[in-house]
């Protein structure tokens, strides 16, 4: 399992111009699904996220987590994140996990982060989705499980 988190300042999802979710200062994140994960993957990685020290404290030093600033998240599920472009100019989805598996998986993921406090919105899986946010810092890590 991949995610792709950016501190925001705030972010939203929409479908077909509708707003599906938004948040205010919190966690963007895109999330791609393997063939090979498992709810526990999606589990511990949650975990990883509401508790990774990204947010400033007073002294100016990211030494806060998501849980500690009381932010939000916003889940978007992204099976782009699993692209091979090891080969040609077209990318490769093959290790991306089927819709079947991925779209509970990015719900367990989902349903994790409000189990430890955080108000997430989620995106709509296989929707073609616009999203829009206010990187702040910018800060964007790179986290896989």
């Amino acid at each position: 399992m991949r995610a792709i988190i950016q501190r925001v300042s705030f972010g939203k999802v929409s479908v077909e111009n509708e707003k599906v979710a938004s948040i205010g200062r919190g966690l963007v994140i895109l999330l791609g699904v393997g063939q090979e994960d498992t709810i526990a993957k999606a589990e511990d990685l949650a975990d990883k996220c509401v508790r990774l020290r990204i947010f400033e404290d007073d002294a100016g030093k990211m030494n806060l987590s998501l849980l500690n600033v009381e932010g939000e998240a916003l889940v978007v599920s992204q099976f782009t994140l699993y692209a091979d472009t090891s080969r040609g100019r077209r990318p490769s989805f093959i290790n991306a996990a089927k819709p079947e598996i991925a779209e509970p998986l990015v719900d367990v993921f989902a349903n994790k982060l409000r189990g430890l406090g955080v108000l997430t919105g989620q995106g709509v899986f296989g929707a073609h989705m616009m999203v829009e946010l206010c990187n702040d810092g910018p800060v964007t890590i790179l986290m896989e499980v």
